[in-house]
């Protein structure tokens, strides 16, 4: 099978496509991980050491789950190359000069707790729409600036995953001189520039100017150059007016002064910008989502080649994934944050997550949370021999799992996610150790770390339990039977059942009795089941009873049904 688009295609123009081919037709291609692929072409190309990584994102509001698409992509290629003996640098870009065009509905603090607007002081946001992320104040107190703080939680995040990335400010780039050469030539060459924009912008006239100074006024970006002087100081400056600016379905009125401003006191529209990083920078690849492979991306590679005169970087678009079947959304509240994700699962599932195809939109679900772990530990399983699988699954197995979690360990121990679940539902961490030694699911030589590693699932099955409220959701009453009383026939049923489970069953098979045992005494099935609800969590309703009774230790569960303990 083979995708639509092929990345090592280039249009007569010189433009290259930014799909990446994940498999070829032919026997040995179709294993290939998308990241060799990747790996392949920027190899292809020669580039000097350090090879350089590059991600970036605006620091606009809440940096959810969707946003670390682009700091994992980057990662598998960096690792891949890592392996084949380059030096790589993985650098993400805090495009934190970008003007703030409209005020989010949800924040969070560095903690990852989210926040409605109305509860951070909104005003000192509203009062500065319009100027850099960085020059804003930050709404929780914590940090230099707005921009700072989730450019924060942006580097937390990717600490989060294991992923070293090297996190740069636009704010500093620009105000250090990184980018003052760059912008002199843009300036230099400004003619060439409006002309190569004009083929993807309409509002590029005769007037065009490719810088936004700041305006020393009221601090807002402008987009109203009056004049150029490059022989004015070191690097030159610009003359400007602060006019309104279009910011979606508002507009943000300038103060109408007239000033001048430095090449460091301003930054260069996105268009320019981008690749002027790519340059400064030294980049070689670049992952980004579909909006930029639609957008600025051919916009992007034709100022790199015809106004820098500079190779862009290899490219690779990723498709976005959804949040429960729904697009990521500060504004609606659809988002989770890496911490959020990461009090449910091990980082390295969620490591596993983004090495999938990313040429396939995928949906991330906390409730079927259970299956993304399943499958994870399905590929550790397939990586260590200990199941059959495909060839192609081996393959996949044999080539990511090592990326994913760093340095295998045979010896590790993983609990299914859904009994980790039910363990859960017992605080005793003796007593979570006990059932999961006589169930099967650790090994008698099990060294302590594996054991330590494979209990902390526990907690995270349970805080799974309880964000999705899902069948998992209740605590077992251990140490005592709860207040109950049953009429004889009720108790003959229980006595039968305990029999039934003493004798070993599988759970559907027990699940299948409960019914029957229920039918052969003339008992309400509804009522039995509450009987069973009442005896181990003192409640009318639970967990799919016959799953449940079947992984809880059979000991525990024949005695209580008895009620004797």
């Amino acid at each position: 099978m083979s995708t639509e688009h092929d990345g090592d295609a280039d249009a007569d123009d010189g433009t290259v496509s930014p799909y990446t081919l994940q498999r070829e037709d032919g026997d040995d291609a179709r294993h290939a991980f998308w990241a060799d692929t990747v790996a392949d072409r920027v190899e292809a190309r020669d580039p000097d050491e350090p090879i350089v990584v590059k991600g970036g994102i605006s620091p606009s509001g809440v940096p959810h789950l969707g946003n670390v698409n682009e700091i994992m992509r980057g990662y598998y290629v960096a690792e891949v190359l890592r392996d084949r003996g380059h030096e790589v640098r993985q650098v993400f870009t805090a495009d934190d000069r970008d003007p703030l065009r409209g005020l989010p509905r949800t924040l969070c603090d560095l903690e990852g707790n989210l926040v409605d607007l109305g509860e951070v002081d909104a005003g000192a946001l509203g009062r500065n729409l319009g100027a850099p992320y960085t020059d804003i104040p930050d709404p929780f107190g914590c940090c230099d600036s707005y921009g700072d703080h989730f450019s924060t939680i942006i580097q937390d995040s990717a600490d989060a995953v294991d992923v070293p990335i090297e996190l740069l400010s636009n704010t500093e780039l620009y105000e250090n001189g990184d980018l003052e050469d760059v912008t002199r030539f843009v300036l230099e060459n400004r003619d060439r520039a409006r002309e190569v924009l004009a083929e993807y912008q309409d509002k590029v006239d005769a007037d065009y100017v490719p810088f936004n100074p700041i305006c020393e006024a009221c601090g807002k970006i402008t987009e109203t150059v009056t004049g150029v002087d490059l022989d004015t100081g070191e690097a030159g400056t610009v003359d400007y007016r602060c006019t309104d600016m279009d910011a979606g379905d508002q507009t943000i009125d300038g103060c109408g002064h007239e000033g001048t401003a430095t090449l460091r006191e301003g930054k260069m529209p996105w268009r320019f910008e981008w690749p002027a990083q790519w340059q400064v920078l030294g980049v070689d690849f670049e992952p980004f989502g579909k909006d930029h492979a639609e957008g600025s991306w051919p916009s992007g590679q034709d100022v790199a080649r015809n106004v820098f005169d500079n190779e862009p970087p290899v490219p690779m678009v990723y498709e976005w994934f959804t949040l429960e079947g729904e697009p990521f959304s500060s504004s609606e509240g659809n988002v989770i944050l890496v911490s959020d994700v990461l009090e449910l699962l091990e980082p390295e599932v969620l490591r596993y997550f983004f090495a999938k195809d990313p040429a396939k939109a995928r949906d991330f679900s906390i409730e079927r949370l259970d299956q993304l772990v399943d499958e994870f530990d399905r590929l550790e399983a397939i990586y260590f021999d200990e199941i059959e699988a495909s060839e192609d699954e081996t393959a996949f197995a044999k080539r990511v799992y090592p990326l994913v979690v760093g340095e295998p360990k045979a010896e590790r121990v993983r609990l299914p996610y859904t009994f980790a679940a039910v363990l859960g539902m017992t605080d005793d961490p003796d007593l979570r150790e006990e059932i999961a030694r006589r169930e099967g699911h650790i090994p008698e030589d099990a060294p302590e770390w594996a054991v330590e590693g494979a209990l902390e699932r526990v907690e995270q099955a349970r805080n799974w339990a309880r964000r999705t409220e899902n069948e998992f959701d209740y605590e077992l009453k251990r140490t005592e039977i709860p207040d109950h009383e049953f009429d004889a026939a009720t108790e003959d049923a229980l006595d039968e059942l305990a029999a039934f489970i003493e004798a070993g069953h599988e759970p559907e098979e027990i699940q299948s009795e409960i019914y029957e045992t229920a039918r052969r005494h003339d008992i309400d099935v509804g009522d039995f089941f509450s009987a069973g609800y009442r005896l181990f969590f003192d409640e009318e309703q639970g967990p799919k009873l016959g799953s449940f009774l079947a992984k809880v230790d059979r000991e525990f569960v024949v005695a209580r049904l008895r009620r004797e303990r």
